[in-house]
């Protein structure tokens, strides 16, 4: 028998964080999504303790400025792509640049500098990625999908997924529904 499961990542990532301070035993601050603040400086015991209880789960505590803001930028474009439909209604360079307080051209060159891409290249990774989820786990059509992820048609959503995965989504969902139908024969 097989069981769907729906993640939220941030919820999860957020949860494990709190459980994580909470074993440290040290007065903590969530400032905001991935950044955490302590009102007095960790001991080197301490911090290790945490940084090996965050590795368990691929978490890694970051320390240059760099990897620090491309980070955010990544956390940022992730909100953003897994918002409610309205919830965000501007340009993703927009909404970077006044999320972060650094004009896109800082942002962008920052990005790639960085990671070897672009932001539009990880804007676009993280919607099929996004598509691919919806399929599997929900029964959007191809058309409320690509609403929900701001593309101009079916044909632009499905255009990038092939350019992404190599196949078309209505193929991926055709998969997945073989998969079910497989995993409901053999349960």
């Amino acid at each position: 028998m097989n069981i769907f499961v729906k993640f939220d990542f941030n919820a999860v990532c957020e949860q494990i964080l709190r459980e994580k301070l909470e074993q440290l035993g040290v007065p903590y601050s969530i400032v905001g999504f991935g950044e955490v603040s302590f009102s007095k400086k960790l001991s080197d015991e301490k911090r290790n303790e945490f940084e090996v209880a965050l590795a368990a789960y691929g978490i890694e505590i970051v320390e240059d400025q760099k990897s620090i803001l491309v980070q955010k930028i990544k956390d940022a474009i992730i909100e953003m792509i897994s918002a409610d439909e309205g919830e965000i209604n501007v340009k993703s360079s927009v909404y970077l640049a006044d999320k972060l307080e650094h004009s896109y051209g800082y942002l962008s060159n920052l990005f790639s500098e960085v990671t070897y891409t672009s932001i539009e290249n990880f804007i676009i990774i993280q919607k099929i990625e996004y598509a691919k989820r919806l399929i599997i786990k929900s029964d959007m059509t191809l058309t409320e999908i690509a609403f929900k992820l701001s593309y101009s048609s079916v044909a632009h959503l499905s255009t990038q997924f092939k350019n992404t995965t190599g196949i078309t989504p209505s193929a991926f969902q055709r998969i997945i529904e073989k998969r079910r139908a497989l995993s409901d024969l053999n349960n």
